[in-house]
């Protein structure tokens, strides 16, 4: 079984992580099956906004999830997993559409999780090389939400898939918006898709802090009339694509501006 990091192991992806995966390929059977997002934000970081514990289980359910994946798909799948908050978000191609709905079937079967947001393609599995630029991506992201003083990039998971670049986290509407619009105007991203669990602006940290605000956030200006919808209907998710090579960086809202 063919995996990005390999087996559940919490490594950045970097470009060191891609001539690892590839250099542990040969043995590992040709399913190409991932943990995603472990250069957004599933360290245990005392800045996140998760309970230790709920970081703790997050990390469980993506190996429990990565097990059954590969011990139970065809080896023609390439699935890359990604949790925060016990929310699962598939991502990665498939050779059909029974083999996508197995996927979804067999993660909600895993203890501790609360809901999956299916996103998985039915087509061949990417390229080696469109992963390398999917991290590349990734690391682009994280470095512009960086620059933003008044969002924290470590309340936010990147996950980029064949261009496309997911947003997870326990976020505000206007930080969401922030980090949304900070991301559509990376160079190479084509397609931001925001898959936030809302808090209130000065709502306590944790689990239990998920979005009492059920309404997804108003789309920013460039924000694309139709949604990329997700396989759970959750009003607290917000999967609206942002296209990328049209929309300049968006300025910051007031209080929002990036670091000087």
């Amino acid at each position: 079984m063919k995996s990005r990091y390999g087996n559940g192991s919490a490594l950045a992806r970097t470009a060191a992580t891609i001539g690892l995966a590839a250099a542990l390929s040969a043995s590992l059977q040709g399913c190409f099956l991932a943990l995603a997002g472990a250069a957004g934000g599933t360290a245990l970081v005392a800045t996140d906004r998760r309970t230790v514990g709920s970081q703790t289980e997050d990390r469980e359910i993506q190996v429990k999830a990565l097990s059954e994946l590969s011990n139970k798909l065809p080896n023609t799948s390439h699935i890359n997993v990604a949790v925060f908050n016990q929310r699962v978000l598939l991502t990665g191609e498939v050779p059909d559409d029974a083999t996508k709905q197995k996927a979804e079937a067999l993660t909600r079967a895993v203890t501790n999780v609360d809901s999956v947001v299916n996103e998985l393609a039915v087509q061949p599995a990417s390229s080696f090389s469109s992963r390398a630029n999917d991290s590349y991506l990734e690391g682009r992201v994280k470095g512009e939400l960086v620059a933003y003083k008044d969002i924290s990039a470590n309340d936010f998971k990147v996950v980029s898939e064949r261009g496309t670049v997911y947003l997870m986290g326990l976020v505000t509407p206007q930080e969401g918006n922030v980090a949304a619009n900070a991301t559509a105007g990376v160079v190479g991203v084509q397609q931001v898709v925001k898959v936030y669990q809302y808090i209130k602006p000065g709502q306590p940290a944790g689990a239990s802090a998920v979005a009492a605000v059920s309404a997804p956030a108003q789309p920013a200006a460039n924000v694309a009339d139709e949604p990329t919808v997700g396989a759970v209907p959750d009003a607290s998710v917000s999967s609206r694509p942002i296209d990328g090579s049209s929309a300049a960086p968006a300025a910051a809202p007031a209080g929002n501006g990036k670091a000087l």
